[in-house]
């Protein structure tokens, strides 16, 4: 077992989670800033493999052309120097009071007429730094009250906007696809595009589906009480996923943004076996970032940023270990096969078979010995999740 991170891990922190500076709605800051070329040379001497950031993060709103221009030149040598990458952008439409009632939603049309030329230019930018990926987090795109927004018209300019956009990226030609981050609430009471299965139905809208997929992020599906591995394996049946958010949540409650595993670690486990051993059968699911986006805990100094820093990478390669054991081990095997889970990849149907020939088979109904289950013909679910917890705590 090895628990060093090494670039090869795909391991990516975003400016603004390491940055955090403890600030929350009850308080201020518990921490100073930290300028982003330490940041990238911290974040490379722990085996990281690349930052990603807001332009926000990088220079403040409203900054001249040439403070803009001193901080990328900044960053960029930086990169060069300790070989850090810059896998993804993304723009802060949610921090200022312009964007209070959203950017690309907005009802006010001048706000979003300055949103869409705030992404513009960012993307100019993501093209420069090689970023592949635009992620797309609409943290104000919704609204508190039902007869504030009209949900179909904001839908229409969300779509006027991505499509837009894409449009902007095929001319330039530049190699970068879009993400949408679904988020059910908080920092708005309710939030457009509030799940993976509300992102998909969206995207299926667009111009350009091809150019835009998923960004989905373990607190925001469990903040709505949903199951977050099961949320990947739709966004992966859908050829969607195309980043992915790690970090830990607690329950259905506001954003907590754990590190990685401090949360429901059950679902983190088979998250992880997800990512890296692709479904019951094997092969590779998700080649991607493993992007971790949470807060060090406000409770934490610098000392703690960087405890969490390594902390997010080590339970990720605990699990990642820990899943290649469970898929290894025979008892596990066997135990699959006798929950049936193999047999649903076998299509319900024979190859060539009509419903004509599914109502003819009487062994499928009148034959059919449907009250052999009662009392009987169980499942044996509940072993299997016992070998995989288990696996889970090193206990076999």
């Amino acid at each position: 077992m090895t628990l060093t991170p090494t670039p090869s891990d795909q391991f990516t922190f975003g400016l603004w989670t390491v940055g955090y500076n403890g600030t929350d709605p009850f308080g201020g800051p518990t921490r100073a800033a930290m300028d982003v070329v330490y940041v990238v040379e911290k974040l490379a001497s722990y085996g990281a493999y690349g930052l990603t950031f807001h332009d926000d993060d990088l220079f403040a709103f409203g900054s001249t052309e040439a403070e803009r221009r001193t901080q990328i030149d900044r960053l960029k040598a930086a990169c060069e120097a300790t070989g850090l990458k810059v896998p993804m952008i993304t723009t802060n439409l949610f921090s200022q009071p312009v964007f209070k009632d959203g950017g690309f939603t907005s009802n006010d049309r001048n706000v979003r007429r300055f949103a869409l030329r705030k992404v513009l230019r960012n993307i100019d930018l993501a093209a420069e730094m090689g970023a592949k990926v635009f992620v797309m987090w609409g943290g104000r795109e919704g609204a508190e009250y039902d007869a504030a927004k009209d949900i179909r018209s904001a839908l229409e300019r969300y779509r006027e906007a991505v499509n837009l956009l894409g449009q902007y990226v095929t001319d330039k030609g530049y190699d970068l696809k879009f993400a949408i981050e679904p988020k059910p609430n908080e920092p708005r009471g309710d939030i457009l595009l509030p799940t993976v299965g509300h992102a998909l139905a969206f995207i299926e809208s667009l111009e350009r589906p091809e150019m835009v997929g998923l960004n989905p992020e373990v607190g925001h599906e469990q903040m709505a009480g949903l199951n977050f591995a099961a949320a990947i394996a739709q966004a992966l049946y859908a050829g969607k996923l195309f980043h992915i958010d790690l970090n830990g949540q607690r329950g259905i409650k506001y954003d907590q943004d754990l590190v990685f595993g401090h949360g429901d670690l059950h679902n983190a486990f088979a998250l992880v076996d997800l990512l890296e051993n692709g479904g019951p059968e094997g092969g590779q699911a998700y080649t991607g970032m493993r992007h971790f986006d949470y807060k060090p805990s406000r409770t934490e100094d610098e000392n703690g940023v960087w405890d969490s820093v390594q902390a997010n990478m080590r339970t990720y390669l605990l699990l990642k270990e820990r899943a290649k054991a469970f898929r290894a081990d025979p008892e596990v095997q066997a135990a699959l096969a006798d929950a049936k889970v193999y047999e649903l990849a076998q299509p319900t149907l024979a190859e060539g078979e009509s419903y004509d020939d599914l109502l003819a088979d009487t062994s499928a109904f009148e034959d059919f010995q449907a009250g052999a289950y009662y009392n009987g013909k169980g499942f044996g679910f509940v072993r299997l999740q016992q070998l995989a917890t288990e696996h889970l705590l090193g206990a076999r």
